[in-house]
């Protein structure tokens, strides 16, 4: 307990509960979509945002502040091409990926001097975050939570049965540019965490792994929160322990309780199946 003297390590901990908050929503409906791709060219995207802010220089606007309308643009760009052209999806992923990072790479190479951040923004590291991200994160959070309340109906049949939906008057396309954006605002918070590299395995694992016990929404949002939020802070703490990068620990260990996680459900069924077997 006695590292929670630092201040660095207070703030590493609250954006552990805030940052997994939006990943645990937003999460939850990327695995059931299946759009963890998409997510990860708008978390790429991303970058081109992150070297426009370098290149503006302005000393009260971070770098990811810029990145926010960057991933936004991103995001809503990707969702109407894949819905109302005929090129492909993964074709327009993979286009805006390569401009998103082609652009933050001018914008860096055009900024004089030598850019500080730039590592922590593609690698992550919980441990540099200030007070300034938290509020941002902040108000990433309450966007999110308030979308998803507003909308959590709508989301659930888009997400389930996207043809009965649309014949109910559901407004699909509309609520898919709404959760690409979401996608876009949790890609922006998790940067500062584990780096643009290793955003689709935080905004993922966690749902993947509660998906695996439960199919109830409301049940499977609030477990992948709480799981993220303890994964995240005990791989914080072993990479404290072991001096080793925070992003990467973290996310080797959500990997590493997947896994486990996929064990334990194959050994449930199995157990299920043998108690079926002597009742027969």
């Amino acid at each position: 307990m006695g590292i929670f003297q630092y201040e660095f390590i207070r703030n590493a901990v609250i954006a552990a509960v805030l940052v997994n908050i939006a990943c645990g929503i937003v999460g939850t409906y990327v695995v059931i979509k299946k759009i963890v791709f998409i997510s990860g060219g708008i978390s790429h995207a991303a970058f081109g945002g992150i070297g426009l802010g370098y290149f503006l220089g302005i000393p009260w606007i971070p770098p990811i502040v810029a990145a926010i309308p960057f991933s936004l643009l991103s995001a809503i760009t990707i969702g109407l091409i894949s819905k109302r052209s005929k090129l492909s999806e993964d074709a327009a992923i993979g286009i805006i990926w390569a401009v998103g990072m082609a652009s933050g790479i001018i914008f860096i190479n055009l900024t004089p001097g030598y850019a500080p951040d730039l590592f922590s923004y593609l690698f992550g590291n919980i441990l540099t975050i200030p007070v300034s991200d938290l509020y941002i994160m902040l108000v990433m959070d309450f966007i999110i939570i308030l979308i998803v309340a507003l909308f959590f109906k709508e989301f659930n049949a888009a997400s389930f049965d996207e043809e009965f939906s649309t014949v109910i008057g559901i407004p699909n396309r509309i609520l898919y540019l709404v959760l690409l954006c979401m996608v876009a605002l949790s890609a922006v918070v998790l940067i500062r965490i584990v780096g643009i590299i290793l955003v689709i395995a935080l905004l993922t694992i966690p749902s993947s792994i509660c998906r695996q016990f439960t199919y109830n929404m409301k049940k499977l949002i609030i477990s992948s929160i709480v799981t993220g939020i303890i994964l995240t802070i005990t791989g914080l703490w072993i990479s404290y322990l072991l001096d080793l990068a925070s992003g990467a620990t973290i996310i080797l260990l959500l990997a590493l309780v997947f896994l486990l996680s996929f064990f334990i459900k194959k050994a449930v069924i199995a157990v299920r199946r043998l108690k079926t077997k002597k009742f027969v």
